[in-house]
Formats: structure tokens, sequence, C-alpha cells
């Protein structure tokens, strides 16, 4: 039976008893007894407060840089390159406080500090739910709108009749300008109202302009959904999608699509991820594809909750306003819910590595990622008997087979297939 405090949240103490353990090198089992929380709860903890304090000198994390006969260029094409593991660092207990090799290790080195920890859980729990429920363009927006017909001596109620395409509550405008949330943009103060209601004002929240999540998009997508539609249709075929990238900022963002149970991996070269570029992927999938074997094999799209996929219903929905699809997510930080496409990522990963400028390994455009999608799903896979994807789907799925053809994908001999980096650089 758990104990009561399993089910409370991770105290500043907790975490000091979480660095103590990963000093002394204890398991994460171990700690987790210790401070009566499951495992995955300490792994979770470390993996996502842990912090990058050393880089690596070299480009690459290499196991044989002390014997390197090439003045140590570090290239993941060397014949000699084997990348680094530190059970330590990478498994159990997952950071590096308190490594016995620390001062002659040349490599990255995470170190887990419970007052960081603290500081961010306390600003996920707290800082990041107040402030205005607003972009800076909204509150903008919002009062070029109000402030002329204040001055003209309209009430809150009246400036809301006329104009319901604010979307706000009469209490809410009230709250802003009381709040003095449109005072820096356009000068509007509770003067300006033509009647001070007699309340006592609340206390003021921070002016931080952070529009709130908003999840409407999951009503009726969660993966329990997704479960009684699939009971409801057992002959629907699935895609699942994701995205994989290196770095968050510049990119290049590669959409992937995994058709099952053809098993062909498809992806999409993107220079940004937001939910404008992802819907942008889907139609430019139907476009591949055609509205027909679209249709046929997109019957379900599963995804998870990032924020680029929030555009659920115009994922949905056709050029012409048609249902082309229902899109379901993945429950959070469940991605074993799609690990079919998962699966394919770690072969994806073999030729474009993490922590990798994928550019500079010659992935710049579509074109070089229908090479790296044309050797994966060359690949022979075991449960297809050692037939490859491409070899399946020109048997038993046919349409899709040519559809991706003619798109750039081809079928690789099984001698030619290369799953390292260096595909693009030779091709």
């Amino acid at each position: 039976m758990k104990s009561l405090n399993s089910f409370y949240h991770l105290t500043l103490e907790d975490r000091h008893i979480i660095l103590a353990g990963i000093t002394n090198s204890s398991t994460k089992t171990a700690i987790a007894k210790t401070i009566g929380k499951n495992k995955s709860t300490v792994c979770k903890e470390i993996k996502l407060h842990r912090k990058l304090t050393h880089r690596c000198s070299m480009p690459l994390e290499c196991n044989n840089y002390k014997k390197c006969p090439f003045g140590r260029k570090c290239i993941t094409e060397c014949i000699l390159y084997s990348p680094f593991y530190c059970k330590r660092r990478d498994r159990s207990p997952g950071a590096c406080n308190g490594c016995s090799n620390r001062r002659h290790c040349r490599f990255d080195k995470y170190d887990y500090s419970p007052q960081d920890a603290w500081l961010d859980y306390r600003y996920t729990l707290v800082d990041s739910r107040q402030g205005v429920n607003l972009t800076a363009k909204q509150a903008k927006d919002l009062a070029n709108t109000i402030a002329p017909l204040l001055k003209q001596g309209l009430s809150p109620y009246q400036i809301l009749a006329s104009h319901p395409e604010l979307g706000i509550s009469e209490k809410t405008l009230y709250n802003y300008i009381e709040g003095e949330v449109f005072h820096e943009i356009a000068g509007i103060t509770v003067l300006d109202l033509r009647r001070q209601v007699s309340r006592k004002p609340s206390k003021k929240k921070s002016k931080k302009f952070k529009k709130r999540a908003d999840n409407k998009h999951l009503i009726g997508r969660t993966y329990n959904d997704y479960k009684i539609y699939i009971d409801d249709n057992p002959n629907a075929l699935i895609t699942q999608m994701d995205t994989v990238y290196n770095y968050e900022t510049t990119g290049p963002f590669i959409q992937t699509f995994k058709f099952i149970p053809s098993g062909i991996l498809f992806a999409l070269y993107q220079t940004e991820k937001t939910s404008s570029a992802m819907k942008d992927g889907v139609n430019t999938l139907e476009t591949i594809l055609g509205k027909d074997v679209f249709r046929k094999y997109v019957n379900v799209l599963l995804t998870d909750r990032g924020s680029e996929f929030y555009a659920a219903k115009d994922m949905e929905t056709d050029m012409d306003g048609s249902t082309r699809t229902r899109v379901f997510y993945c429950d959070p930080m469940q991605s074993g819910q799609k690990g079919s496409l998962e699966n394919n990522h770690i072969q994806l990963r073999y030729i474009l590595p993490k922590q990798t400028d994928l550019r500079s390994i010659g992935l710049t455009d579509q074109h070089s990622l229908n090479l790296v999608i044309s050797h994966i799903n060359s690949a022979p896979v075991e449960k297809f008997g050692g037939k490859s994807p491409l070899e399946v789907a020109s048997f038993m799925y046919h349409d899709l087979y040519e559809k991706l053809m003619i798109f750039g994908i081809r079928e690789i001999e099984k001698d030619r297939i290369i799953l390292k980096p260096y595909l693009l650089k030779n091709r």
C-alpha cells in the first residue's frame, strides 16, 4: 500500500535528499524508497531539472578520443567513432554530482541542484499561472477599441454589448481596467469609468501578458476517446504523427507520419514548429496522396500534446470544409502510446543524431529528407519476415506506394542501405 506521502508534491527537503542520493551514487529506486515516492517520480525530477554545467570541447563525445589518430576532429563517419556512454550520467542516478571521475572527465556534465529545481517547480506551480490572460498584441487591440468609447462616456457593459467580438465579460473588463492593464498602452485608468463600482478592488496581480493554455482541443480527443473510437471502428487505419528536431529555435523541424499497419515512415521538412506549420503539413500530405488515398489510410491521426498540434479542428477538416480524418492525443508523458512511430525515430536518429546541427550534415530540404526516409523504409523489418516497409506497401498497399514513389521516395538495394550520418554528405 502506498504511503500518504507518495501522493504529495516533492518538497525542498525531498529534493535535498535526492541530491544526497545522487552524490552517493544511489540508485533511483533507493532514492525513491527513502523519500516515499515512486521511482518514476524521481526519474522525471532528475531528468527535468538537471542542468548542463560543462560542455564537451570536442565536436562529438567519442569513447576513443584518447587514441585518436586523426587529431580528435570527431566526425560521425570516422571509422573509430564510438558514441560515449556514461552509466552514471545517462542511466542511474542520472547526474554528475559527486562523480569520482569528474576532474578528469572531458564529456558533457549534468548537475542537479535542489534549489534550482525548487524554483523551477514554484514557477510552474504559481508564477506561470499569474498575470493577464492576454498576449501583448491582444491587450493593445482591446485597448484601441475601448479607449475612445470610454472617453465618449460609455460604460463597460455598453461597450461589450456593441462589440461582442471582444470575447470577454463585463467583470473581466472591469478587472482589467482596475488592474491598470491598459494604463501604459492607452492611458486607461479607473477615472475613465463613468461610475466606479462600489466594491473592494481585488489585489493587484502581475501585468505580465501570458496567454493561458486552452485545452478545448482535447475535448473528445483524449486517448480514452481514441480507444472508444477504435473499438467502434475496428477497421479504421491509423497514422501516428510527431515532430523531430534538435534545436527549438532554429530547426529544421521534421514532421513525421507512420502509416499503420503498412509500416511506412513518411516525413515533411518544416522551417518552424507551429500549429500553422503542422496543419499545413497535414494539408501537404493530403495533396501528395490525393483525397481518396489520404482518406483511405489516414482515418485517424494519433499524436502527442505538443503545442504545435493544437489545431485539431483544422487538421481534421478538408479545405472544402468536409471532415477528412479524426485527431486524437496521447496522454501526457506517454510516448509509448504511439510507440510504433517512436521506434522509427530511433532509426531516424541513426542518420540524424541528437545534439547535431542537422543542416551541417546535409539535411537542408525535402529532397535530402526523402533520401533519409527512403533508406529507412528500405531496411528489412523482422515482423515483416525480413521484408522492408516499401516492399510490403508495394504488395499490399500499392496505391499508397505509388503516391510515395511519385513524391520522391525510392527503394534502396539492401546492400546499399546507409543508416549513418554520412549518408547525406555522400549524396
